[in-house]
């Protein structure tokens, strides 16, 4: 099933509509029903209070005495407070809070459910909250300010009444009373509020909450906080939430103390039963406890009996004096953040849909601990042991064991789950606000980001924690004079483990994942994975820290290790559990014995932990050999030692069972002591690498003891020790390990341990038996010691270097032919080579530092085979290598110019020190020869082993030596660092790095750009001096921003580098005489004097610049601006006004100016000299309209034709218009202000007065009339309708209100004079004026007077509103004297009907109506004789009338009968004999006067039910002067109808028949009788008649009344005096046209001047408007594409002679309606439902200005009585339409 469509067809097709209706009672219910929280009605009342910025709230219960138990006849004010609290129950709660008053908008949402905050910054979202005060009371009331509001029942509809309040009544604190619905309940427990009130000060933007009962000040609660401190953010800490919504932008940190003061009756427990009464909340001593029910079970027991014995004692204490005032504190540590939100588009639209208002771009979140001192001091502050628990205030502000709460303002019901508050008043809670919405998914997005943001925050704050922490700690060892040690710590512990505690995450309720969530963060807050702990060494980060062990306890004292009361706690198990916590391991053992050496005592249980755990595999080899080598221990230390022996464990290589030398011989140190090692078996030792003591130990102990021994016993001197020594060293030289092997060479070859022939020597300076090469040589005479035992040692295969380079290379007396050496250096090289292994290191390094090489020295090309004649050492000469030669460098001559680099001869002399290439400086030095050749080959060769060589390892920049070619002038050279490689920089005069060497600029050490600050000296030293050189300049300053500073950009601004034509400026103008002519002086400015872009409107006052998009990005950077700021723009306006204006060349530009320095004025207004100048320069545009002197005796006839010009003034020469009459009275004298808020309120700040003020006004007043019966209708009158302006004014306006209405009872009297007049006077200039007024109001000594003018004929409604308004009203002005005037001029079903609330007037009017019914109904009846009368005299005056007569005399015959009310739908009868029917003549009225527009316009609207008000105002002046009623009294004037509207669209034809196309118009009396009988058929909705549908006859307009088809057949003929056009029909004869004009001049000028007055009312031009005019036709008006006709004949016959204002008025009313029909056609072109509406909504909008203009007419040429003079016309009224029609201006032919 296609649903879509299905919802498509019953929104097109279904019934009639209707409202979804809501229970507001069950609706509140049902609300309340959420709300399970025990002081909903006061959180949400705080709330309230701290939305509205107040600082202090008053909550006080007022109370019923006992029915049952009298007061104590005692007069002590304890034992009545106990009698209150036993025995009266509650009356009423009264809430007051000092924060700002209700504004209009508060007082709205105050009735509306769930509208809601729109504010994000406030708590309040869902509208619902204000709605908890229904739970215990039925009708709340709400004061603040001056308003107050009631809400009371009807039925199951809510109501509200609201009051302004007297200045005796109203007060500047906002409170809310709240009776409660059943008196029967008690007092709540006051502990449990108490409690309630001091968690709810927590967080709340509150300093002082009070609670009374009656006028005992119950408890008082004060809270104070420190000046918050900036905490430092670290680096590697991720602010930013997981989804990215949220980053924690900045973070401050202070401590607030929470004072209270209470009575000891909040502790107090009534002790005698009291009779059952509904108990208002659940106190905490009211909760059923298992524990208390199971204590009376055991209630043997010792606990439970001191509990109770301590109880008992504190009540005891307490009943003493319950009113005894006792103190406490408590001190809190709040953490603050300030979190920035960023979210799409549509995550902000979802979440506003969800909580009606936008999501905050910054919010707030707190993190509320108690440090450890703070929990002390709180501790401390209590009154005393006993008490403390009875009366502990606090008890539920600070965290308890289950975890802190999540506070949205106030506590909710969620727990974090830590000992920790959080506060987070953006976080969403759900409706009822004690839990987190985590259901919605946007919203539980939302939450759980800012739940995010808060775990970071606590991370942050336990951070900081710790390090207090820490600082604590290093202190008490400074003032301790030692390190931290474990006896520093362990004094701190208690305090950490506080900390650790209260950041200790479990499980929260009722949403685990809150806790979970939070918790998340709190861990994964740092980019690195670590968390500060408590440790034996203060505070440290986990990954400095370890578990301690036993095994290990007994050596390892070095190491931070959690302390053992630290262990268990759950902080520590999540650090195990995470992995950031671990047992100590092998490392950290090496780093503590890297930094410690063991003790005596220590060394057994390293050496025996060591052991067992090699020996089990725990440590390997590699990890026990780096323990063994750093272990250092100090043994033998003693009193008489100021040192010890030093142990070095990594030196010991053996150990003993047992004792294995023999006796006599010493050990070796190597050796470690049994007494070390008896704890421990072989295998252990063994497991160490620690062998049994071997011969090279024993060795190394004679060596080196032998100073200690006689020479005997000397290896060095005795050759037969030496040779016994070394005869056993020999024999087992084959069973020693490798180790041993090279520990006994190393001994022995540095001493003269060898017997040779020449005595002792050293092993390297002996030879071996069988060297016979010289006869000299020291030989080994043993031949028992083992050639590699020898060898080992270091006795010599060979002769020494110098002997061979001695004997051998010398020339020798045996030369070959050729004369030359015998050995070559080649040979040498190949002899030392082959016995490279026997040569001694000593030799070698000789050989190094021999000159035993020549160099190359052969031709090109064959450079080898030549040697050079000078010798080198192997180290300054480099291998043979072709790449080389091009460097000419010292080559090795080399046979075959090679040399094999793996070969023996090729190893030995790269050993020697052969060079295999040049270095980095050497090359540097080849590159900036002055050879060319050489400079190429360096340079190429460094660029191609750039990284093979290791070049990249120098730092060439830093070479001074100029090498590198620069572009476009290769000759040069200059150093890396005096070129560059970006060409842009050329702009400024820096050399650039030839561009073929700009890919290896980077090995040469050049850089891209040279340093900012030298371009900026060179830019500085030399700006550009046109556009075209500093483009490229700015262009690469722009590219190098990122190099720019602060400073560099501070300075940059203020520095002239910036090129500026300045245009020539003849006679100080600033125009040039060639506007094109460009051409100027060069002027360099700093950048902060230009502006950049194209100018739009200063661009002849300030300096603009536009070098392009880049550059002006630098120039912007230095501080250029688009355009000139505020500031600048006002200083020009205040010292050049008039030169700004012509440069500007209009007045609107400037106005525009002026409107942007207004809307800036917080910021102009801070340079105070500026503004002061501002006051006093003549730079704000005034206006002043100045009328044509020819034409001002016209104006006095119609509308004031004046030319508005404006002119320069100071402040104080304008005037503010807020009286419009006085302006029209003085504005030739007068230069006013720009009538627009925005710049009134400007002028006005900069001095300017009112115009009301620089008005002064004297009121002249009449003798009084000798009878006040109008007035003291009037007085009856005024004060019956100010209560509903009042009433209704105050909901627009607030505090407006000056006097209320039952002051306006007290102090007005209405008293009728014979005159009033106002004389108004120009304060400055003296000019006057004096008026003639109706009504006006003045003060006496007896009070307030309204004088009401006799003269004329009734008073102005607009002028008694005027008047009443300036008594009742703080500030009267227009606006509130238009508001009022229909509430003086409307019957009260109008005003009902436009939603006033008059019930109340109506009711007392009720009686009064039914009575008149029944006259109501005969003259209903009368009338309806009269017309039948009527009818009848007309056909006989048709029959009497000769056919041939003139239409327009006809016409006017017609227009005698009663002018019609509105335009009638008019049918076309069968017979349309009603066609001829002659009017009959005019009756009289019944008081023989014109009964002005309350007659003709408000009875013939069908709003007069009742002829009172019409008849006294009528009346109004002196009943006397009506003349008494006729014998038969004359017919009532018969409303005119509306035009019917046509359910189908617009007939094009109507029905044939002479009397249709006659050019008649149905006689008025048809629609009025069809009217009547439409009022006559009305009958109750319950009555027993039948309904019986109304006789009417057919009105042949109706049909097409509004036919366009008249529309085309009209030709344009000419325009009316006022330039409407005229038409008329194609058809008329050409002679008929001439004679139309003559004959209708009069007619056609008066209904011109009509519809422009209609028009005027409906605000449309002039021009849309036309007349037209045919001969026959039913067509009254139409809408041709939204241009409407109106058709002159209707206006001829109907309205043709307008004799009074009352029946200008009547006409004008007509032609109203037919324009709101047309209108209507250009929303909805058919005739339909739809255009009936809005034709209807058309008269609605409009009908207040259509009065004020029919009263106007009415006016302007009244039907006076007899009797009475003139009347005054007012100088405020459009008299337009009252021109005479005796001489109409002449005609435009066309």
């Amino acid at each position: 099933m296609d649903y879509g469509r299905l919802r498509a067809a019953a929104l097109r097709d279904g019934e009639d509509e209707e409202a979804v209706t809501v229970d507001t009672r069950a609706l509140i219910d049902k609300v309340l029903a959420r709300y399970s929280g025990e002081w909903t009605t006061l959180r949400e009342l705080i709330q309230n209070a701290a939305d509205a910025q107040a600082t202090t709230v008053k909550i006080r219960w007022e109370t019923l005495p006992s029915t049952q138990v009298a007061l104590p006849s005692m007069a002590d004010r304890s034992e009545i407070l106990k009698h209150i609290i036993t025995h009266h129950t509650l009356r009423r709660l009264v809430i007051q809070n000092n924060g700002q008053p209700f504004t209009k908008t508060d007082w709205g949402r105050l009735k509306r459910i769930a509208e809601g905050n729109p504010d994000e910054t406030k708590i309040g979202a869902f509208g619902v909250g204000f709605y908890s005060v229904f739970a215990d009371c039925e009708e709340p009331f709400v004061s603040s300010g001056s308003e107050a509001m009631a809400f009371y029942w009807k039925g199951n509809a809510l109501f509200t009444r609201k009051l302004q309040l007297s200045d005796a009544q109203r007060s500047s604190d906002t409170a809310f009373v709240l009776d409660y619905r059943n008196t029967s309940t008690t007092l709540p427990n006051l502990l449990s509020v108490s409690q309630f009130l001091a968690t709810s000060l927590t967080f709340v933007a509150l300093q002082h909450i009070e609670f009374w009962v009656d006028d005992y000040k119950i408890l008082s609660l004060q809270k104070k906080a420190s000046p918050s401190v900036d905490v430092s953010i670290p680096r590697d800490m991720d602010m930013v939430t997981r989804e990215r919504l949220m980053t924690v932008h900045s973070v401050d940190r202070s401590s607030a103390q929470i004072d209270a003061s209470f009575m000891s009756a909040i502790g107090w427990k009534p002790q005698v039963a009291t009779a059952k009464h509904e108990g208002y909340g659940l106190g905490t001593s009211e909760i059923p406890s298992l524990r208390s029910f199971f204590s009376r079970l055991t209630a043997t027991s010792t606990k439970s009996t001191r509990v109770a014995r301590e109880e008992k004692v504190a009540q005891a204490t307490i009943s003493e004096d319950i009113t005894a005032l006792s103190t406490s504190s408590i001190f809190i540590r709040v953490t603050t953040g300030t979190i920035l939100t960023s979210v799409s588009a549509t995550f902000a639209s979802e979440l506003e849909r969800a909580t009606k208002k936008p999501p905050p771009k910054r919010a707030t979140l707190s993190i509320l601990t108690s440090s450890y001192d703070e929990t002390q001091a709180s501790e401390l502050s209590h009154a005393s042991a006993a008490l403390s628990t009875a009366t502990d205030v606090f008890a539920s502000v600070l965290p308890s064991k289950k975890g802190g709460r999540i506070f949205i303002g106030f506590p909710t019901t969620q727990t974090t789950g830590a000992g920790m508050h959080i506060s987070a008043p953006t976080v969403i809670p759900t409706v009822e606000r004690e839990a987190i919405d985590l259901n919605a998914r946007w919203v539980r997005t939302w939450n759980l980001e800012m739940l995010r943001a808060a775990g970071i925050m606590t991370r942050l704050a336990f951070t900081h924690e710790m390090i207090e922490l820490q600082l604590k700690l290093q202190r008490a060892a400074e003032t301790a004079g030692t390190s931290i040690t474990t006896k520093e710590t362990a004094i701190f512990i208690p305090e950490a483990l506080h900390i650790l505690k209260a950041f200790t995450f479990g499980d929260s309720t009722p949403s685990g994942y809150v806790s979970q969530t939070i918790e998340e963060a709190f861990w994964t807050a740092y980019k690195k994975p670590f968390v500060e702990i408590y440790s034996t060494r203060g505070v440290l980060p986990t990954s400095n820290v370890r578990l301690g062990s036993q095994e290990l306890a007994s050596f390892v004292d070095g190491i931070a290790i959690v302390p053992p009361e630290l262990e268990t706690i759950g902080f520590v198990r999540k650090l195990v559990e995470f992995d950031l916590l671990s047992q100590i391991d092998v490392d950290d053992v090496f780093e503590m014995l890297s930094g410690k050496p063991l003790t005596e005592v220590q060394l057994p249980h390293f050496i025996q932990w060591v052991a067992k755990k090699t020996l089990k595999g725990d440590i390997d080899s590699r990890n026990r050999d780096r323990l063994l080598d750093v272990a250092v221990a100090i043994v033998n230390k003693n009193e008489d030692r100021s040192s010890g022996d030093i142990i070095a464990l990594g030196s010991i290589r053996n150990f003993m069972t047992a004792q294995r030398i023999p006796p006599g011989l010493p050990l070796p140190p190597t050796t470690i002591s049994f007494e070390y090692t008896k704890a421990c078996s072989p295998q252990e030792l063994q497991a160490l690498s620690w062998e049994l003591l071997n011969l090279a130990h024993w060795v190394t102990f004679l060596i080196q003891t032998r100073s200690s021994r006689s020479s005997d016993h000397d290896m060095t001197k005795s050759s037969d020790f030496a040779t016994q020594v070394l005869s056993v060293i020999s024999k087992g030289w084959e069973n020693q390990s490798q180790s041993s092997k090279d520990t006994i060479v190393s001994l022995l070859k540095m001493h003269t341990v060898m017997p040779t022939k020449l005595g002792m020597r050293k092993p390297t300076e002996s030879f071996f038996p069988f060297v016979k090469l010289f006869d000299d040589l020291p030989t080994i005479e043993c031949p028992q010691f083992k050639e590699k035992f020898l060898s080992a040692l270091g006795v010599r295969k060979t002769v020494d270097l110098e002997t061979i380079v001695k004997r051998l290379l010398s020339p020798s007396s045996d030369k070959s032919g050729s004369g030359q050496a015998k050995w070559s250096h080649v040979e040498l090289i190949k002899y030392l080579a082959s016995v490279r292994n026997d040569i001694p290191a000593d030799d070698l390094v000789k050989l190094r530092e021999s000159q035993i090489c020549p160099a190359e020295a052969g031709p090109v090309g064959r450079e080898f085979s030549e040697a050079s004649a000078k010798l080198y050492k192997v180290s300054q000469l480099f291998e043979p290598n072709r790449l080389l030669r091009p460097l000419k460098l010292n080559i090795l001559q080399w046979p075959g110019g090679g040399l094999n680099r793996g070969s023996q001869e090729g190893r030995f002399l790269t050993n020697l020190g052969l060079r295999a290439h040049p270095s980095a400086p050497e090359l540097v030095e080849m590159m900036s020869s002055s050879d060319q050749q050489l400079r190429e080959s360096a340079m190429t060769y460094f660029v191609t082993y750039y990284h093979t060589h290791g070049y990249s390892a120098f730092n060439v920049a830093s070479t001074p030596r100029a090498f590198l070619p620069l572009q476009g002038d290769s000759k040069k050279l200059v150093p890396p660092s005096g070129c560059f490689t970006n060409e842009a920089a050329a702009i400024l005069g820096f050399d650039i790095l030839r561009r073929e060497l700009h890919t290896d600029a980077q090995k040469f050490g050049v850089s891209r750009d040279p340093p900012i600050q030298e371009c900026i000296q060179r830019l500085m030293k030399n700006p550009p001096n046109s556009r075209r050189d500093a483009v490229p300049v700015f262009q690469y300053f722009s590219s190098r921003l990122n190099n720019l500073d602060s400073t560099a950009t501070k300075n940059l601004g203020n520095a002239k580098i910036v090129p500026v034509v300045r245009k020539s400026r003849a006679s100080d103008s600033i125009y040039p005489d060639n506007p094109k002519d460009s051409s100027g002086p060069i002027v360099h400015l700093s950048p902060r004097q230009c502006y950049l872009g194209s100018p739009v409107m200063y661009g002849d006052i300030f300096d603009f610049v536009d070098f392009g998009q880049t550059a002006n990005s630098f120039l912007s950077a230095c501080g250029s601006n688009s355009e000139p700021t505020k500031l600048e723009i006002a200083q020009l306006a205040a010292g050049e006004p008039a030169r700004l204006l012509s440069v500007l060349k209009s007045s609107d530009k400037y106005l525009s100016l002026l409107r942007s320095l207004a809307a800036d004025t917080p910021t102009i207004r801070r340079d105070k000299d500026l503004w002061k100048k501002m006051k006093s320069a003549p730079f704000l545009l005034a206006f002043k309209d100045v009328t044509d002197a020819a034409k001002e005796k016209g104006a006095e006839q119609g509308d004031e034709e004046s030319v508005r010009t404006y002119q320069l003034a100071a402040p104080s020469d304008i005037v503010i218009v807020d009286d419009f009459i006085s302006y029209r009275l003085f504005k030739d004298h007068l230069k006013c202000a720009p009538e627009e808020d925005l710049l009134e309120s400007f002028y006005q700040s900069l001095g300017s007065p009112t115009l009301s003020a620089t008005v002064q006004e004297d009121l002249r007043v009449g003798p009084h009339n000798e009878r006040q019966d109008g007035g003291v209708w009037l007085r009856k009158h005024v004060l019956e309708r100010s209560k509903l302006f009042i009433h209704e004014y105050a909901k627009y306006i607030p505090n407006s209100i000056k006097h209320d209405a039952k002051w306006l009872e007290k102090h007005l009297t209405v008293l009728v004079v014979k005159s009033v007049a106002l004389r108004r006077s120009l304060r400055v200039s003296g000019q006057s004026h004096t008026e003639r007024r109706t009504a006006a109001s003045s003060q006496t000594k007896a009070g307030y007077v309204l004088y009401v003018a006799s003269e004329s004929s009734r008073p102005d409604m607009y002028q008694v509103g005027q008047a009443i308004c300036q008594l009742i009203l703080h500030r009267p002005g227009q606006q509130a004297y238009i508001f009022f005037e229909p509430f003086l001029t409307l019957d009260l079903l109008s005003l009902r009907a436009r939603g006033y609330n008059v019930d109340r007037i109506l009711r007392a009017k009720e009686a009064e109506a039914k009575i008149a019914e029944e006259e109501r109904r005969r003259a209903l009846e009368a009338e309806q004789a009269r017309i039948r009368e009527r009818e009848r005299e007309r056909e006989v005056s048709r029959e009497n009338q000769p056919i041939t007569s003139n239409i327009a005399a006809a016409a006017r015959t017609q227009n005698s009968t009663p002018p019609p009310r509105m335009p009638g739908g008019f049918h076309s009868g069968d017979d349309g004999e009603d066609e001829d029917i002659p009017p009959s003549p005019p009756q009289p009225s019944r008081s023989g006067k014109d009964r002005g527009l309350f007659s003709h316009l408000s009875k013939r609207f069908g709003f007069n039910y009742n002829d009172e008000a019409d008849e006294k105002l009528n009346d109004f002046v002196d009943p006397t002067s009506r003349p008494a009623p006729a014998p038969t009294p004359a017919p009532a004037p018969v409303p005119a109808p509306a035009p019917p509207l046509p359910a189908g669209p617009s007939s094009s034809g109507s029905k044939s028949g002479r009397n249709e196309q006659d050019g008649k118009v149905t006689n008025p009396a048809v629609v009025q009788q069809n009217l009547l009988n439409a009022i006559k058929s009305t009958r109750a909705f319950d009555s027993s008649s039948l309904y019986s549908p109304p006789t009417t006859r057919e009105v042949k307009e109706q049909a097409s009344y509004c036919d366009e088809t008249a529309a085309k057949d009209l030709t344009y003929l000419a325009e009316a005096s006022n330039g409407m056009r005229v038409f008329v029909s194609s058809n008329m004869p050409q002679p008929r046209k001439a004679t139309f004009l003559s004959s209708y001049h009069a007619a056609i000028n008066s209904f011109a001047t009509l519809l422009k007055d209609v028009g005027d009312v409906y605000q449309i031009p002039r021009n849309v408007v036309h007349i037209f005019y045919d001969e026959v036709g039913n067509t009254i008006a139409f809408n041709r594409d939204g241009s409407i006709f109106c058709n002159l004949r209707f206006f001829f016959q109907l309205h043709g002679d307008l004799k009074s204002g009352g029946d200008k008025a009547s006409a004008t009313v007509w032609w109203w309606v037919v324009l709101a029909h047309e209108l209507a056609h250009n929303i909805i072109q058919p005739h339909n439902s739809d255009h009936s509406y809005y034709t209807e909504s058309f008269i609605q909008l409009y009908f207040p200005v259509m009065m004020m203009k029919a009263t106007s007419l009415i006016e302007a040429a009244p039907s006076m009585p007899r009797g009475l003079p003139a009347p005054l016309i007012p100088e405020r009224r459009d008299t337009a339409a009252s021109t005479s029609l005796g001489a109409p201006p002449p005609y435009r032919e066309h």
